[in-house]
């Protein structure tokens, strides 16, 4: 009998505990609407809102767990409804403007905010100690697309609420909620940034030793962190260090999403000043140098050290600290994407530094370069994009740097992307043989030599304007030298090609000019003049001449002149 009134009575008093509960939950629920209707006091009536709804959330966990029968949580109850009655009272005088005197309101919208606050704090102690245990999926139903506001607030505050007092294991829970929503909707980033609590808590989350908090936190600072707008707040809230931190000591993916994190954050020069007065320079040289090969994770890491090099200072600290060795060796990496990562690196760090940019090729940097132009090799056309680009940028501004280069084999490569049928590729290797061409005399004769000529005659008439126009700039010069200008005669095709591009009625006939200044050069040469005057389309220049155009004119009098020459030589020798 004696254990049969017992259980009554817990039964009795768990129900009483769910009633209180309930009106608990329900006054609230009936006081946060109220408080947007008050125009006084605005930013107090804030700060209480925020708090009633940190406390309908933790309520709204505790209504479903196993334990509300505990003593604790029944102490908690009565004097949490005192105080939201208490608020109540001074809402309606706010709404009405019955209240007596401001400085007395403000006074004691203080108490019931520290009142609040406090009442947090219990429940967060309560969870603590694990007196209430989940008995249910620990987070709330997710608005539905398109919901207002103040849901998707609400939905927020939920999170944060089960974020500041939950155990581990709602933590855990509430921050792949958050993930899920900030990832997918730009609105629910800006109401978490709004509130900088969660903010705060996350940047504490990063010190987690629980790796599956750390990197569910760093997930969503990184998503944030790809907003402009944003950035300011996250490094107010001293997020630099801990990332760092991160990068030291987290798991692989933490360190991953870390960096993606501080690559963002470090477009911003004053952002780097930060990251490399944290240590980080050293932290993410160490990465590179200890990566085993993982793209992946050290890509950004690169990303961010390339954000690092435009401040001068820190770029000359990275290469104290050995950075250009580090990147050289990652541009021989197996991974392409981080092998791409490196060369730009190196590229940025040697632009405009001489001594960098020696430092490169001292250290191998050409020949890897080279390396990537193997035709023979499985890169990517964009790895070899940017290998020449970096090529032309280390190398054709010192004679003993293009010396280096043709001595790997360069012209042969360079040569043979120039005949590749992918448009980009071909492109960018015909721009480089341009400005190849005007390195310096040798260099033109070593190209003619090789083999440039004819298949720069080739792409006179391709589709592509760009490639058009530099094939015939890069001609140009290159029959200036005698050497070449006669090797170039020696082919009907070459000299009947430019001049079938003269009739003003080809359609790909190109810049007429570059092409008049080719025929120039070619008619200061016996073989030259020869195929000129005898080619079936020699009226293409005459037309023009009597266009009065004048580099057209002056090719035409000059063969006049030399064929009546030859003429009177004719006449005087017989």
């Amino acid at each position: 009998m004696e254990e049969e009134e017992e259980e009554n009575q817990s039964l009795l008093e768990l129900s009483i505990g769910e009633s209180s509960l309930r009106r608990a939950m329900e006054l609230i629920s009936s006081l946060i609407p109220l408080t947007y209707s008050i125009k006084v006091f605005h930013v107090k009536w804030q700060l209480i809102r925020n708090k009633l709804e940190e406390l309908i959330s933790g309520l709204t966990a505790a209504e479903n767990c196993d334990s509300c029968e505990n003593s604790a949580f029944s102490d908690l109850i009565p004097s949490l409804v005192l105080t939201v009655n208490h608020c109540y009272d001074l809402a309606r005088q706010c709404v009405d403007l019955s209240y007596n005197g401001k400085l007395l309101m403000q006074s004691n919208l203080d108490v019931v905010s520290a009142k609040f606050e406090l009442h947090i704090k219990n429940l967060g102690g309560i969870y603590s100690t694990r007196i209430l245990t989940h008995g249910y999926p620990i987070v709330v139903s997710r608005p539905s697309n398109g919901a207002c506001r103040d849901d998707m607030k609400f939905y927020v505050g939920d999170l944060f609420t089960r974020l500041k007092i939950g155990d581990l294991e709602m933590k855990s829970q509430a921050l792949v909620a958050l993930s899920e929503v900030v990832g997918e909707d730009e609105k629910y980033v800006k109401i978490v940034v709004e509130n900088g609590e969660i903010i705060a808590l996350l940047v504490n989350f990063l010190e987690f030793s629980e790796m599956e908090i750390q990197e569910e936190s760093t997930k969503i600072i990184s998503i944030i962190a790809g907003f402009d707008l944003y950035r300011g707040v996250l490094v107010g809230a001293g997020i630099i260090a801990p990332l760092i931190r991160v990068l030291e000591s987290g798991s692989d993916l933490g360190k991953e999403r870390a960096a993606r994190t501080l690559q963002k954050l470090t477009k911003n020069s004053d952002n780097a000043w930060s990251v490399s007065a944290h240590g980080g320079v050293t932290a993410l040289l160490k990465i590179c140098t200890n990566g085993n090969g993982k793209g992946e994770s050290i890509t950004p890491v690169c990303g961010i050290l390339r954000n690092l090099s435009g401040v001068e200072e820190i770029k000359r600290f990275m290469v104290e600290e050995g950075a250009i060795s580090v990147f050289i060796k990652l541009m021989r990496s197996k991974d392409e994407a981080l092998q791409i990562s490196a060369i730009e690196f190196l590229q940025i760090m040697a632009s405009g530094d001489e001594s960098i940019r020696k430092m490169v090729i001292r250290e191998g940097g050409i020949y890897s370069l080279v390396c990537v132009l193997d035709p023979s090799s499985s890169f990517s056309s964009k790895a070899r994009e940017i290998a020449l680009r970096a090529i032309e940028s280390l190398c054709f501004s010192s004679t003993s740097s293009l010396k280096i280069l043709m001595g790997y084999g360069f012209l042969n490569r360079l040569l043979f992307f120039l005949c590749n049928d992918e448009v980009s590729v071909q492109e960018l290797a015909v721009k480089v043989t341009y400005n190849l061409c005007v390195t310096s005399e040798e260099t033109k004769k070593a190209m003619g030599d090789a083999g440039f000529m004819p298949e720069l005659v080739k792409l006179l008439d391709v589709k592509s304007f760009g490639i058009r126009e530099m094939a015939a700039e890069a001609l140009s010069d290159l029959v200036l030298v005698p050497r070449n200008r006669r090797r170039f005669a020696q082919e009907v095709y070459n000299v009947e090609r430019i001049l079938k591009l003269l009739d003003p009625d080809e359609r790909k006939s190109g810049n007429k000019k570059v092409l008049l200044s080719i025929l120039m050069s070619l008619s200061s040469c016996n073989s030259g003049r020869r195929k000129i005057q005898r080619s079936a389309y020699l009226k293409s220049l005459e037309k023009l001449a009597e266009a009065e155009v004048m580099d057209a004119k002056r090719i035409v009098r000059k063969l006049s002149s030399n064929r009546f020459r030859s003429i009177l030589n004719g006449i005087w020798n017989s």
